[in-house]
């Protein structure tokens, strides 16, 4: 029986894919670096930003870049931020159901919070496991297990539920099941490569999962 769910943040439950893009693309521009494609981007994303802004530029000291992305992230974040279809209504559903919920993701702390509380998500997670709160960063084990730790749940009953191949493998370290979400620019294909446990085409297919077990 599962009884506790995890889930990534960026591209997963909030669709920040436009703003990641155009953020990149926006430092690499303004600091006269090789220009990338989405494509050529979209692979490397759910990393942290300090190992994609090191990937795209070839440098080792990437310090104004992340601070020019941050500048234009910040700027253009609530006009090109929303929700993916229905999870406010199944994170909703899942709460009121006793399901225990967390959020574990690779973004900093103040962006996770400022994102959750413009959809005011964060009343529903009993556990919020950021960059700045961990040792080792996905696809480690550390995050998830310290979000099994603050919700004092059980790994054979937790679901990790993510867009990225790194939350596939952070699950398969921490022993909880991967749920890999086919609407990742990634591909459902690029997911499947990693083998999760379980693949969801929309949010309400967790519903499923949950009369499954």
């Amino acid at each position: 029986m599962i009884d506790t769910i995890l889930f990534d943040l960026d591209g997963t439950i909030i669709d920040t894919n436009d703003l990641i893009i155009t953020s990149f693309m926006h430092v690499l521009e303004k600091h006269q670096l090789t220009p990338l494609t989405r494509e050529e981007i979209i692979p490397k994303m759910g990393a942290t930003l300090e190992q994609q802004l090191q990937e795209f530029s070839g440098l080792g000291d990437i310090t104004t870049l992340m601070t020019s992305y941050r500048s234009y992230n910040d700027e253009h974040h609530d006009v090109m931020v929303k929700m993916f279809p229905h999870v406010e209504e199944v994170v909703k559903q899942l709460h009121a159901q006793g399901i225990q919920l967390g959020v574990v993701t690779t973004k900093n702390k103040p962006g996770t919070i400022r994102v959750m509380e413009m959809f005011g998500l964060q009343k529903y997670m009993g556990a919020v496991v950021t960059l700045n709160d961990v040792e080792h960063p996905k696809p480690h084990a550390e995050p998830i297990l310290k979000a099994l730790g603050i919700l004092g749940a059980d790994p054979s009953r937790t679901l990790m539920v993510g867009d990225s191949p790194v939350d596939i493998q952070s699950a398969k370290a921490a022993g909880v099941r991967s749920v890999g979400v086919a609407w990742s620019l990634k591909g459902e294909k690029a997911l499947l490569e990693h083998q999760p446990d379980y693949v969801i085409h929309d949010m309400k297919d967790l519903y499923k999962l949950l009369e499954q077990e």
